[in-house]
């Protein structure tokens, strides 16, 4: 039995790279992210408030949970077993309906979202538990199982309980979730297995987030492309149109610039590599929201280019890029162990700009924000003009201290 379900773990002679699976997965994510971007449209023509915003940003959270999982899942486990092709295909339905309903979520669809959801994340741990057998990793999807179904409660209260209390389980089950993830999933009589202590094969997941990050950037494409070709077609809206894919191909071009190219080589060539992969997770859940944030900001542009700007509107347009800044700063850190001071000097910059954009128009708040980018862009090519490709230096490149005696 153990013999058999250690067959389910990736061998060292196995290409290492993402799967045309993985792919097909992410066309079910693609969708996902869209829907997230419905919803947060919905609560802006609605008036958007600080409840409507946090509950998008839940479901957001609760989707990137499934799909980080899953990611771990194929990285450490053969993804050319049949187990694991299930498991990915079945995921990739369970994110799909979670989509479905997303926009009506926290209403009538709440407990076909939480269904979902929870078949996906207690689902997935127990037959991988089941057929690794007396495997000493048996213990890992078991741990997970384990918090998913704590938090799972608090899902189910929530989508089958009275409206009003939905908002403040859902906080908490996604926390746990969240906790879980980032603490080891420790058990009484078990302990921790902690996602940096996996022996996981670094250069699959260093691919996988850079295709997450493409996926998000495709979501701006769609964004863009429909609402220029639908209502807000026309010439007043050229110029949006062209500074919101502008604004887009340069994201790609800093998130890539050196660190990004880079990730691959810094996770293969890690002697922990879960260490950096678990930092780099949460890097770019940041990272990934905030250009999902940028987004929802084209469609606002591109639809009203000069109207007068809502403050509401900023959240979108300026703390989108903001956001993705301070997570591609923190992208730099881990790669290079040091902070980039033009990023930090451009989210200040666009910060600071933000009450004097309350002034103008959309289009003026695109183009400021476009602008910084494209300074910080041609900095960076310049700099990068005169010196060497310098090889990654991570400081997470060590073990975690809590991995003694687990089953890798």
């Amino acid at each position: 039995m153990a013999q058999r379900g250690g067959a389910l773990l990736r061998g060292g002679t196995g290409s290492s790279r993402a799967t045309f699976l993985e792919l097909f997965l992410d066309l079910a994510f693609v969708f996902a992210l869209t829907r997230v971007s419905v919803r947060y449209i919905d609560e802006i023509e609605h008036g958007l408030t600080v409840l409507g915003f946090l509950e998008t940003l839940i479901l957001f959270l609760a989707l990137w949970h499934v799909w980080t999982l899953v990611t771990w899942v194929t990285s450490r486990y053969d993804p050319d077993t049949l187990t694991i092709q299930f498991v990915v295909v079945a995921t990739m339905f369970g994110g799909l309906v979670m989509a479905v309903t997303l926009p009506r979520a926290f209403e009538e669809r709440a407990l076909a979202f939480v269904v979902a959801y929870l078949v996906t994340v207690i689902g997935r741990p127990l037959l991988i538990a089941a057929v690794l057998g007396r495997h000493p990793r048996r213990t890992v999807p078991w741990r997970l199982a384990a918090w998913a179904a704590v938090s799972g409660v608090l899902w189910l209260a929530g989508a089958l309980g009275p409206a009003g209390l939905r908002f403040g389980l859902w906080v908490l089950a996604i926390t746990i979730d969240l906790a879980g993830y980032l603490l080891g999933w420790p058990v009484p009589g078990l302990g921790r297995a902690p996602v940096s202590a996996w022996r996981i094969a670094g250069e699959h997941m260093a691919e996988r987030y850079q295709q997450i990050f493409l996926i998000a950037l495709g979501e701006t494409i769609l964004v863009i492309g429909i609402t220029y070709s639908g209502e807000g077609f026309g010439w007043l809206a050229a110029a949006a149109f062209t500074v919101a894919f502008l604004t887009t191909a340069l994201l790609w071009r800093i998130y890539f610039h050196r660190a990004g190219h880079l990730l691959v080589e810094a996770l293969r060539m890690a002697r922990s590599p879960g260490r950096l992969g678990a930092s780099a997770s949460t890097t770019h859940l940041v990272m990934v929201l905030g250009v999902l944030l940028t987004g929802v900001g084209y469609e606002l542009v591109i639809v009203k280019p000069f109207d007068r700007v809502e403050p509401a509107w900023l959240i979108f347009v300026v703390g989108g890029p903001v956001l993705f800044l301070l997570g591609r700063a923190r992208f730099e850190y881990e790669i290079f162990a040091r902070v980039s001071r033009r990023r930090v000097l451009t989210v200040l910059a666009l910060v600071g700009s933000a009450p004097l954009l309350l002034l103008g128009t959309p289009m003026l708040a695109l183009s400021v924000v476009a602008g910084g980018l494209a300074m910080m862009a041609l900095v960076d090519g310049l700099h990068a003009r005169h010196q060497p490709t310098e090889p990654p230096a991570s400081p997470l490149d060590r073990a975690d201290p809590g991995q003694a005696g687990f089953p890798t």
